[in-house]
């Protein structure tokens, strides 16, 4: 399986173009990659896994504590790191409410007709707002 390539590479795109800016390496990025929710863990990504993400080979999908630790080592939004992981593991796209707070995770949105993207914007702002 190591040799198949995923059908999305939100994230790898993401992580390669980061690392780029800030100019580590995956070896680096490996050992700041650390949970800040349990950094007793210690580094939780290995820089084999994080080099096969960034060459676009598949990996299993990461769970919530490395992709907090991947949003801190290289210094992004921990949302933004999400919203890359959903679209590449899952296939969803991020549908934002005015409020930046809610936000809506959607299969196929691009394919979706303008009517609809502004349907499903609208079930965002609603569902956000306080009642």
């Amino acid at each position: 399986m190591a040799d198949e390539t995923a059908p999305r590479t939100d994230l790898a795109d993401l992580v390669r173009m980061r690392m780029d800016e800030l100019g580590l390496s995956y070896r680096r990025v490996a050992e700041l990659a650390i949970d800040p929710e349990q950094p007793g863990l210690g580094a939780v990504w290995t820089r084999g896994t994080l080099e096969n993400l960034a060459k676009r080979k598949v990996i299993k999908a990461p769970g919530p504590g490395e992709l907090r630790a991947l949003a801190d080592a290289l210094q992004l939004p921990l949302r933004l790191v999400q919203d890359a992981a959903a679209g590449q593991f899952f296939d969803l796209d991020t549908v934002w409410a005015e409020d930046a707070d809610t936000r809506l995770m959607v299969r196929h949105y691009q394919s979706l007709s303008p009517e609809d993207r502004e349907r499903l914007r609208s079930i965002a702002e609603a569902w956000g707002k306080p009642r």
